[in-house]
């Protein structure tokens, strides 16, 4: 090896490292260090290991529990209905018990804990969400819903097969109100518990899901019925109730043409209908009734259409409280009697309840049953009976007569039969109205009511009303979207979309049924003359609408506080008509809601509307 100035220079030699011995005591405070470090791992294992181990016996110990209860409360749930009310408080004691078994396992510590990793604990916490609910629903309902007894039981609440007990009724009404409470706040808990990986407990998820929904359906509708029936049905002394039957085939807001009527008399629970008639009683006599005041707002929407004197456009208006007026109206003119308050139903509707009940036999031999009276009512009798309208409608009261006597005579299975009131009910195939404003107050709570809500949350009420005086509505499709911008500015943009489609067939139909009563469009036959009208959210404005993609032109009112944007368009035979109503609204509080017409079909409903606080 060279310097720099190129001369060699040796190289110093490479120290070696020494490795110090250690001493023993060193050496021996290592192995101790080593083993105190094993035995912690080891330690932590198993600690590890048993909690694992306890997890797992206490996952099975829960899932056991909870299957349990759910199994004894669905078993309480069905003595309930059977008025086993002795077999209803054994088992529901039952399920109680192993609920709380359950509950003590999922609300330990440790559960907690393994609820909390993400993803693989989301069983642990599903299990714990849906065994409060289990638990709520053994403690807070089904124990205390046995004291309401046979107010819970069809069998036990329909007397000597027609009569309803209202004396249960009244007396569960209380504790019916607790337990309905407490069910729909279950409900919604049991609708948010959160889904999980684990298949089996996602599946049970589910089914719990469905099982309080269910009793929540049966324990409002009691509850409901608790508070308005024994009133409405005479408890407190002889009731009275005009009954109008819809003709969904002819469009009208609170469903269809009143094309037949009836009076209810009720007496401490015991119901029947007579004094069954037709449209024309009202409208062809010759007589002139005088007009009923509900405000300048109906007045200026409805009044040319002459809705407080005629029966054939009673009923223009979506918000049922007025039709009920003007029949009440109307009746007390015809009649001298002024009745207690007015319902609205409608073939579909007694399609629901045949299904229940079984058919009818009409005078001639003719069977009436779920599966062909609406369109025997709607649409055949038309075909039938083309040259003489008055068999017509007299063959349409026979059927409707038929129908109550099946109701009042004799009830084989009530379940089924409120199953079915339920289900029209829900689709607003139903309507009630009381001139007892208490009882008022109370129906317009629910889907009974049919009525134009008085807040602020967002509304889009679509209605169709038929201009042509002929029944294409039973052929009419529709398709509703109502969509809305972002909750961050006071106002925000909003569309309401609806497609009309008239799906009448290629047949010869005759003219009453798809001609024009008046036909300004000059349209071919078979061209349904609609009024679409939108009742919209409180305070909203118009900006354009367009028929088609074309602008349009709309008629402008108001009615209980919303504004009613109207057009009025020709549907030709197999053609789909498009409207779009754009609008400035408010950003209201609320969940946006789009109440369902009455009609034959079952609308395509779609809502991209952000609730905002």
């Amino acid at each position: 090896m060279n310097d720099v100035t190129g001369e060699s220079v040796s190289p110093e030699p490479r120290r070696r490292k020494v490795r110090r011995r250690l001493s023993d005591e060193e050496i021996a405070a290592q192995r101790r260090k080593r083993r105190r470090v094993q035995i912690g791992c080891g330690v932590g294992a198993l600690v590890v290991v048993g909690f694992i181990g306890w997890l797992g016996y206490e996952g099975l110990q829960a899932k056991s529990n909870l299957e349990k209860a759910q199994d004894f409360a669905t078993q309480a749930k069905d003595a309930l209905l059977a008025g086993d009310t002795d077999r209803a408080r054994v088992v529901a004691g039952d399920a109680d018990r192993y609920a709380q078994d359950a509950q003590g396992s999922v609300d330990s510590v440790p559960w907690r804990v393994a609820g909390a990793v993400p993803f693989l604990g989301s069983p642990f916490d599903s299990t714990r969400q849906m065994t409060t609910i289990v638990s709520g629903l053994t403690e807070q309902v089904l124990l205390p819903a046995v004291d309401a007894g046979s107010a819970v039981s069809p069998d036990q609440l329909i007397l000597d097969g027609a009569r309803i007990n209202l004396a249960a009724l009244r007396d569960a009404a209380p504790v019916l109100e607790t337990t309905s409470a407490a069910i729909s706040d279950l409900d919604e808990q049991a609708q948010n518990v959160d889904s999980t990986w684990l298949g089996l407990l996602d599946d049970a998820r589910v089914d719990l899901q469905e099982q309080v929904s269910e009793l929540s359906g049966l324990l409002n509708n009691t509850s409901l019925a608790a508070q308005i029936a024994p009133a409405m049905l005479g408890a407190d002394g002889p009731r009275s109730y005009f009954i109008g039957f819809q003709t969904n085939a002819e469009a009208r807001g609170t469903g269809g043409l009143l094309g037949g009527f009836g009076i209810v008399r009720a007496s401490d629970g015991d119901i029947r209908i007579d004094d069954l008639g037709q449209n024309r009683e009202f409208d062809f006599l010759g007589r002139s009734y005088e007009p009923l005041d509900l405000g300048p707002d109906f007045s200026a929407q409805y009044g040319e259409s002459g809705a407080t004197t005629r029966a054939v456009n009673s009923n223009v208006s979506s918000h049922f409280p007025y039709a009920a007026q003007i029949w009440q109206s109307l009746w007390q003119q015809e009649s001298g009697e002024r009745v207690d308050g007015a319902i609205a139903t409608d073939p579909v509707a007694l399609s629901y309840v045949l299904r229940a009940l079984g058919p009818i036999v009409m005078p001639d031999g003719e069977y009436i049953d779920a599966g062909n009276v609406v369109e025997l009512t709607e649409s055949t009798a038309y075909m039938r009976f083309a040259n003489d309208n008055d068999a017509r409608k007299q063959y349409l009261q026979t059927v409707a007569a038929k129908v109550v006597e099946k109701m009042t005579s004799g009830i084989s299975n009530p379940t089924e039969l409120l199953n079915a009131i339920g289900r029209a009910a829900s689709e607003r195939r139903i309507a009630l109205w009381s001139a007892d404003p208490a009882v008022q107050n109370e129906l317009e709570k629910t889907p009974l009511g049919h009525v134009i809500p008085t807040d602020d949350a967002p509304y889009a009420g679509i209605v169709v009303n038929n201009l042509g005086g002929n029944k294409l509505d039973y052929y009419l499709r529709r398709e509703i979207n109502y969509t809305a911008s972002h909750c961050d500015e006071e106002y925000r943009d909003s569309t309401i979309t609806v497609r009309l489609t008239n799906a009448i067939p290629q047949e010869d139909f005759t003219e009453y049924v798809a001609g024009m009563f008046d036909n300004p469009v000059k349209a071919p036959k078979g061209t349904n003359l609609t009024d679409l009208a939108l009742v919209a959210t409180k305070n909203a404005k118009l900006r354009t609408v367009t028929i088609d993609g074309k602008p349009g032109f709309a008629f402008i009112g108001n009615e209980l506080g919303h504004p009613v944007f109207r057009i009025q368009t020709p549907i030709a035979p197999g053609e789909t008509v498009e409207v779009a109503f754009d609008l400035e609204e408010p950003t209201s509080s609320g969940a946006p809601r789009v109440p369902i017409q009455p009609l034959i079909d079952t609308p395509r409903v779609n809502i991209d509307v952000p609730v905002c606080d």
